[in-house]
């Protein structure tokens, strides 16, 4: 079975495997990619190997391979870079979908996460139909906030901060939601 789910100029995006655990762990354990999602604090390794990874593989089923929480590699070398997500909320609808990414730092700065979103949002509207994607983000993070605006998303909300994320940096802020919808990414 073929797991790559997209190529992009620069990045192949596969499934995630049960042998990925590792890969999702040391993303996980690094503080400042996990600075705007748990105040720096890693997630536990038995918690990646006995909840997320299960989760994400179990998504694949789910949604037939067309949406989850895909695992990124460079094509130049091959390192794995981190992942993104083409999702819908648990029990919400399946013609809209949650846009998300998490990337090692070494990838930070390239301008991956905005090539691979904007491939995304293609193959979101243009093969799978999906009529709106969204994406949320702490208000403080301007990083995200910017490549959201790139892609064309419209901030439309602000979110209270959840309790389990108020000993975050920023918290205060609350956090924002941004979305597009297949006409408005059809006009760009």
């Amino acid at each position: 079975m073929d797991i790559t789910y997209l190529e992009t100029e620069r990045l192949t995006l596969r499934r995630f495997t049960s042998d990925d655990a590792d890969l999702l762990i040391e993303l996980d354990s690094d503080a400042a990619v996990m600075r705007y999602l748990t105040g720096g604090h890693p997630t536990a390794p038995d918690i990646v190997r006995e909840q997320h990874l299960p989760n994400i593989i179990a998504g694949y089923e789910r949604w037939r391979g067309d949406l989850g929480l895909f695992a990124a590699y460079e094509k130049d070398g091959g390192a794995f870079i981190g992942w993104f997500c083409l999702r819908p909320e648990p029990q919400g609808p399946l013609d809209e979908a949650e846009l998300g990414y998490r990337l090692r730092q070494a990838a930070w700065g390239k301008g991956y996460a905005t090539e691979v979103s904007r491939a995304l949002l293609g193959r979101a509207f243009t093969r799978l139909g999906i009529r709106m994607v969204w994406a949320e983000t702490m208000a403080v993070n301007h990083g995200s906030r910017n490549i959201m605006e790139k892609l064309g998303m419209t901030l439309t909300a602000t979110i209270l901060t959840p309790p389990d994320m108020e000993m975050v940096e920023g918290s205060e802020h609350g956090g924002v939601r941004y979305e597009i919808t297949k006409e408005q990414w059809l006009q760009q």
